[in-house]
């Protein structure tokens, strides 16, 4: 038997190809392509309705992804380093939207930080992937602020400077979801992705992302090579959708135990000691701190929080979307300006 059209569709009908955007323009090989390749993926495996998703992006090669994938999506290519403020603004009008803003270290590590630590303040309800290749490839391959300290580029000299930790900032600025990826690895970029479309506020993902064009050499932390040969795995990543909560009888360390799932499919469980716990804030810093010292090439889930409001939750804003309320709702009644300007006198 053949493969039919109902057998390639998900839960709302749509095949994988419907999650497609336009060709890209990147470089053959750019691991922001792959990015985006796993987000088509996991849209589809989700069943995603691309109507409720927005996306969007600032400026830079990163800034392009958007065109390239989810094409029935809106989006919004937004000012250098301003997307975070593009992204407050639609999801205060509309809190019922899901929103995948895509940048990278230049437009969030430079131009950019104001504005990134600020949504992180908020805790916008909004996935914000990092495509970091520590150079500005659209400008030529200069530095970036999250360049390795005395690399050394052809073009652009040594860099005299430390790098900015995307993940570092983001924890100190109150996000509650916080994870490093390497474009390498697909399935654990994949994981990280569903997971963090389920958070209820702003999840951050730096996705290591080398630049074939100028940042490609061995010696770099943000290449290819180096990735594949340093990466540093935290934890096994997998995801599991909301259901109703599966209840086991404790057991010890080093027992095993068959749990039957929700699909009545079964898994053998072993219980394990871990030494890291992502839901430590002062842990999770100093694992950064270390792995940068040690030139360590972290990835997993570093920091997670889960119940932080965020921003439409913390302001209160009606269920219905505020785009969607009739002007009678929105503005004051003429009596109460009225009053308001005779006070003012």
């Amino acid at each position: 038997m053949g493969i039919t059209r109902k057998d390639r569709v998900n839960l709302i009908g749509l095949e994988k190809a419907d999650y497609n955007g336009r060709p890209t323009t990147l470089c053959q090989g750019c691991g922001h392509n792959s990015i985006s390749s796993q987000i088509i993926q996991v849209a589809y495996e989700l069943s995603i309705r691309p109507q409720e998703i927005i996306k969007l992006s600032g400026i830079g090669c990163s800034s392009k992804s958007p065109a390239y994938f989810l094409g029935l999506s809106h989006g919004f290519n937004a000012l250098h380093g301003r997307m975070p403020s593009i992204g407050t603004g639609a999801l205060m009008a509309n809190h019922h939207l899901n929103a995948i803003g895509v940048s990278g270290d230049g437009d969030t590590a430079s131009i950019g930080m104001g504005q990134f630590k600020h949504l992180m303040r908020r805790n916008v309800r909004l996935v914000y992937i990092v495509e970091n290749n520590g150079v500005y490839g659209l400008t030529k391959g200069q530095f970036s602020a999250t360049a390795d300290e005395g690399q050394q580029l052809k073009y652009a000299g040594k860099n005299e400077l430390p790098p900015i930790d995307i993940c570092m900032e983001a924890i100190l600025a109150g996000c509650g979801f916080v994870a490093r990826s390497f474009s390498g690895d697909p399935k654990q970029v994949r994981e990280l992705l569903k997971a963090a479309l389920s958070h209820r506020g702003t999840a951050v993902l730096d996705i290591i992302s080398p630049c074939v064009a100028f940042n490609n050499h061995e010696s770099s932390t943000k290449s290819y090579d180096y990735g594949k040969s340093h990466e540093l795995p935290l934890h096994d990543i997998g995801w599991v959708a909301p259901a109703e909560e599966i209840m086991i009888e404790d057991y010890d360390p080093g027992e095993m135990r068959v749990v039957e799932m929700h699909d009545g499919s079964h898994i053998q469980l072993r219980k394990l000691e871990t030494d890291y716990d992502p839901t430590d804030r002062l842990g999770a810093m100093h694992r950064l701190q270390w792995a940068e010292g040690q030139r360590e090439f972290i990835t997993g889930l570093i920091y997670y929080n889960p119940d932080r409001p965020n921003l439409a939750e913390s302001e209160n804003l009606v269920d219905t979307p505020l785009a969607q309320l009739a002007e009678t709702q929105l503005r004051p009644a003429k009596d109460a300006l009225d009053k308001l300007m005779a006070d003012l006198m």
